[in-house]
């Protein structure tokens, strides 16, 4: 195979359409097929990718050497000049063979004539059923039962919705997402896009040359001075019998060591892929009880996908929370095997009351990931499948967590503890600790856009879309662990958290030469916005059921 072969588009979509993993990387075409199942950060980060231009997504995730070893999977050279970005199957599109495209168009009828110029790539779509909500399906006059409940909120004009079924207001309500950001950010003109995409390699090059991708080791070093006052504080604590002191302190452990492993998760401290894996294993699930390969599966796609709700798993939180008025209609989840997470009953119940339960569930959301840690590594997605340099992944994991529960549940509950009060108050207590780390990851994004603008948008522009950073004095970084950077981390997800801040710095530059708005937010005003945001999806969904009822009363609809 002659790999400086010149490909057409639309050579590479038939491939595409033949099953085959296209993705383009710098000039090159390169054919993932042999290593999709082999790949450490999961199948699903390069299936979002498969029939676009991936270099920057890429360039972030992966270090200089592993970046020269995707030659071995070049299959020619792209065409010159722009490359236009197809949605990928995963996502919906549709890719034909030159012999699809040329039945397409005989099989149009009383047109021989007919050009097959349009995109084949756009997904198909969806077929609109009416949401069912409080057990209630509307056909018919729809339109106006909402004017009635805007007109009586006093909203009537342009921003009306046009809607004749509850179908197609929830269309209305998430098109209303997409044009905010088509107005609020830079046109996704091809042009302009591509400056800002030019920028951004720009920005990420002063990175590189200004070391910033250097560990800081002496700051791991304090890291872990704090870690040890604290776990030594928990056992001191524990021996005098002060155990609900001994759990709190037990618990920021917890909620400080896992700052670290974020960065190894992200292979941002040695950038050695064995050594940081076993850093995040020893600390995620030796010290805390939960699989870090659990959360790289979930947390690489969520990078590369952030807040699309039928695709990134951080937002897929149905019944308790939704933040999109996508989620009425039920959505089919690409992260969790095309699994249908369906608007039902519970969802009906608990999302209108969603921005008053939202730190209760917080307090308690360590439990879940208990759960979701076991299933994770015994299940098809665990890291050690096709991939001979991680085979002992899973089984390392397995008794890393294992070793976790003997400690932590038998050695120190069943045995340490004098009575059943004492352990529950003692869990309960050292599990709510860590509440403002789940408070701090959604922080940065349940406020943001959750609308898709397409595939001509840059991997910089989407990022700083859909993603907020949180303002706090440079004294104050240990206690975030540099999650309060999240914009900036999304953009440099390799960059070690210590050295984000001057990032910040070289971001906020970068935005005001794009013209792309830099979200930055106090913890306080954050936390604000994601109510606000918890609270306005409630009011769509009620808006849902009023018209329903008023509908119901006026005859205006048959009820099923």
């Amino acid at each position: 195979m002659d790999r400086d072969q010149v490909l057409s588009q639309q050579a590479v979509e038939a491939m595409i359409a033949n099953g085959h993993t296209i993705v383009v990387f710098q000039d090159y075409i390169l054919r993932l097929d042999s290593w999709l199942a082999k790949h450490p950060g999961g199948s699903l980060a390069i299936l979002h990718m498969v029939g676009r231009d991936a270099t920057d997504e890429i360039t972030a995730y992966h270090s200089a050497a592993t970046l020269r070893t995707m030659k071995a999977y070049r299959i020619g050279r792209k065409p010159a000049g722009l490359w236009i970005n197809k949605t990928p199957p995963i996502r919906g599109g549709i890719f034909h063979t030159p012999e699809d495209s040329t039945r397409i168009v005989d099989d149009v009828p009383g047109d021989s004539s007919s050009d097959d110029t349009s995109d084949h790539s756009s997904p198909t779509p969806p077929t609109s059923r009416s949401p069912s909500v409080n057990g209630l399906e509307l056909k018919d006059d729809f339109e106006g039962a909402v004017r009635r409940r805007l007109m009586a909120k006093g909203s009537d004009g342009p921003g009306e919705p046009s809607a004749t079924s509850p179908a197609e207001y929830v269309d209305w309500a998430v098109q209303q997402g997409i044009e905010d950001g088509l107005r609020d950010y830079p046109s996704l003109d091809l042009a302009v896009q591509q400056d800002i995409v030019g920028k951004y390699r720009e920005l990420h090059q002063r990175v590189v040359d200004e070391g910033l991708y250097d560990c800081p080791y002496q700051e791991y070093a304090k890291e872990m001075g704090r870690y040890s006052c604290l776990f030594i504080g928990s056992l001191v604590a524990l021996h005098h019998e002060w155990y609900v002191t001994s759990a709190v302190l037990l618990g920021l452990f917890w909620h400080q060591i896992m700052f670290t492993a974020h960065d190894a998760g992200h292979r941002a401290i040695t950038h050695i892929f064995a050594v940081d894996t076993l850093i995040g294993m020893f600390i995620a699930d030796f010290c805390c009880g939960l699989s870090i390969g659990w959360w790289k599966s979930s947390h690489n796609v969520h990078h590369l996908v952030t807040n699309q709700p039928e695709h990134d798993p951080d937002i897929q939180n149905l019944p308790l929370f939704a933040i999109s008025p996508s989620f009425f209609k039920s959505i089919t989840s690409t992260y969790y095997d095309n699994f249908v997470i369906a608007w039902d009953a519970a969802a009906d119940l608990l999302v209108p009351y969603q921005k008053y339960t939202y730190y209760v569930v917080m307090a308690i959301a360590r439990f879940n990931l208990y759960v979701l840690s076991w299933l994770h590594v015994f299940s098809p997605k665990a890291p050690s499948l096709g991939h001979s340099k991680a085979w002992w992944i899973r089984p390392t994991e397995i008794a890393f967590m294992c070793c976790y529960w003997f400690l932590f549940g038998y050695c120190l509950l069943w045995r340490t503890l004098p009575t059943w009060t004492v352990r529950v108050v003692f869990v309960l207590v050292s599990h709510i600790v860590t509440m403002p780390l789940h408070v701090q990851i959604n922080l940065s994004h349940w406020g943001m856009s959750t609308s898709d603008l397409g595939e001509s948008e840059s991997f910089a522009q989407r990022q700083l879309r859909t993603t907020m950073d949180v303002d706090c004095p440079a004294w104050l970084d240990f206690i975030h662990g540099g999650l309060q950077f999240q914009a900036v981390h999304h953009l440099f997800p390799r960059v070690p958290r210590h050295n984000l801040r001057r990032v910040q710095t070289l971001v906020k530059e970068f935005c005001q030469g794009t013209g792309i708005p830099y979200s930055i937010l106090g913890f306080v005003d954050g936390n604000r916005k994601v109510l606000g945001r918890l609270q306005e999806v409630s009011d769509q969904l009620k808006m849902l059921v009023d018209c329903q009822k008023s509908m119901a009363e006026s005859g205006e609809c048959k009820l099923h």
